[in-house]
């Protein structure tokens, strides 16, 4: 699945390690998402998009 969360996170200036902690999961779970090595849980998912005050599928893709 892609996604935009290292380009959100970025736009912030925040670290992988802030946005775990505002997330309340590990840095190498940000970090997995963001490679694309890791698919959220939806409630993970919908917790990223209202962080971003985005909707979901303005974050994430079904497309490699």
């Amino acid at each position: 699945m892609k996604n935009t969360v290292r380009e959100l996170r970025a736009e912030r200036g925040w670290s992988q390690a802030h946005l775990a902690d505002l997330l309340e999961v590990s840095r190498q779970t940000i970090n997995a998402i963001e490679t694309g090595k890791y698919d959220p849980s939806l409630p993970l998912a919908f917790s990223i998009a209202r962080l971003f005050a985005q909707p979901i599928e303005a974050i994430f893709s079904d497309s490699k």
